[in-house]
């Protein structure tokens, strides 16, 4: 998590899948032992001196300016989102946000959640912890209230569930795409120890995290289609977009759903109907007992599954 680390790993990993036939650079040197561009081929088509992109790429450059980056990040073809981490990375520390203050998920924002009721969706916001979900989420992904609040985090239960595997029959996109998300929110949070916390007990508990941690890959969560695995619907290709919230860059709502009148959304359909009725039975069990606690003998509220997950 250290910042000058990881601007170089960024750096020399973004330079390793270019040659210089893919960018036009003069060849330097002779026979390659490594792929990619060397140093003096990257400094020459983002016109720098070859001096100043190695003390860049070692992390030891200060105060450099945008458009210094913004011709390293041409010179590398960056995407937008490679670009934006790029910025975070070589931006003094003091001028990035490092607070670890709790997000809070305002009563609109669930009462958005809730009114979804055909749709699973749920918020996410630093590291991606789960912060909220309505039932058809509950149903389809995990079965949030019964994980504790400190592992309710999309990177945890994509690495360290094994019902993960089954759940999404593409995992290793899943997993590619939760790391590079992960990647991004790294770099806006560099002083963030809960995420370094994270960061740290994935890298030791699974393999497969160490490996795409390695990659450097960043991309921002924004539309797709992903497959999951139900055990009793079956398999489901839902269609999802990515809002961030006005007042809260950092929280983003997931929303995933299939085109109307299609299979697919007629088992959304199916799949919502129980959540929704236990979610009114709950409900209803509540208010009865908030009126009258004797009457708890008496009301029986069904259960919740206790495992993670309705996988």
């Amino acid at each position: 998590m250290d910042r000058a680390r990881q601007l170089s790993e960024f750096l020399k990993t973004r330079r390793a899948r270019l040659s210089p036939d893919d960018t036009g650079a003069s060849r330097f040197g002779g026979r390659r032992r490594v792929p990619g561009l060397r140093r003096e081929e990257l400094a020459q088509l983002a016109g720098v001196s070859v001096d100043y992109y190695t003390r860049l790429e070692q992390g030891r450059a200060r105060n450099v300016s945008p458009e210094i980056l913004d011709a390293v990040a041409d010179a590398l073809r960056l995407d937008v989102d490679e670009r934006a981490h790029l910025h975070n990375l070589a931006r003094p520390a003091d001028a990035r946000t490092s607070s670890d203050r709790p997000q809070q998920v305002g009563p609109e924002l669930r009462q958005a959640l809730e009114a979804l009721t055909l749709a699973p969706a749920y918020l996410i916001g630093h590291r991606l912890d789960v912060l909220a979900w309505n039932e058809p989420a509950r149903a389809l992904i995990a079965d949030f209230p019964t994980i504790p609040v400190a592992e309710r985090n999309m990177a945890r239960l994509v690495f360290l569930d094994h019902a993960a595997r089954t759940l999404y029959p593409d995992w290793e996109t899943k997993a590619r795409d939760t790391v590079a998300n992960l990647r991004l929110d790294a770099g806006r949070r560099p002083g963030d120890p809960r995420l370094a916390a994270l960061v740290d007990e994935l890298t030791d508990a699974s393999r497969d995290f160490r490996r795409l941690w390695a990659d450097h890959h960043v991309r921002a969560k924004t539309r797709g289609r992903k497959r999951f695995v139900h055990p009793r619907l079956g398999e489901l290709a839902l269609d999802y977009v990515a809002m961030r919230a006005p007042d809260d860059p950092d929280l983003t709502l997931m929303i995933y759903s299939a085109p109307a009148g299609s299979e697919t959304a007629l088992a959304l359909r199916q799949l919502a109907e129980p959540a929704v009725v236990t979610h009114r039975s709950h409900a209803g069990a509540e208010r009865i007992l908030a009126e009258d606690p004797k009457r708890r003998g008496e009301i029986r509220t069904p259960r919740r599954r206790s495992t993670t997950g309705s996988r």
